[in-house]
């Protein structure tokens, strides 16, 4: 990839490799606004696959400390989200559910990993797991969503 590559000359077809570009960096500059509150780093993406860590901040936590399951939830459609989104289709995708479990906590200052599977995209239907673990491989929250393509024109980054 061309790393001189201009965000306005970044079509479908090179939306993954674009990607691939942040990994390692700080999510600062997602096209989310969500994403960049979120500000994770971005560790791996490929096509149907994505990997991103984070650390659990106290603007993300319940009032017990620990990562409040809305921000859990947000994390994974976020991830899964934007998962979709490098596939490089041509229509923008919204989610339609997000079925979350919430199985253990995630303390203020823990660093956490999300990612995200494609299971079956189709052509109007994308079906999505995701997960966040700990750093010790305990799985705090999963989930699975199905996203569904809309009329909306994904347009050049920029």
């Amino acid at each position: 990839m061309n790393e001189s590559l201009k965000p306005d000359q970044i079509d479908d077809k090179l939306r993954l490799k674009y990607m691939q570009t942040f990994i390692g960096k700080r999510m600062e500059e997602s096209h989310s606004p969500v994403g960049r509150w979120l500000n994770g780093t971005l560790l791996d993406i490929q096509e149907g696959s994505m990997k991103v860590e984070f650390v659990v901040r106290k603007d993300m936590s319940n009032p017990m400390g620990i990562l409040h399951g809305g921000i859990a939830a947000t994390i994974l459609d976020e991830v899964v989200g934007t998962m979709v989104y490098a596939l490089g289709r041509e229509f923008a995708f919204v989610s339609v559910n997000l079925n979350c479990d919430f199985l253990n906590a995630a303390r203020v200052g823990e660093t956490i990993f999300a990612s995200g599977n494609v299971i079956r995209a189709g052509k109007n239907i994308v079906h999505v797991e995701g997960n966040i673990v700990s750093a010790e491989g305990v799985i705090i929250a999963k989930c699975t969503s199905n996203l569904l393509q809309t009329g909306l024109k994904i347009p050049p980054i920029s």
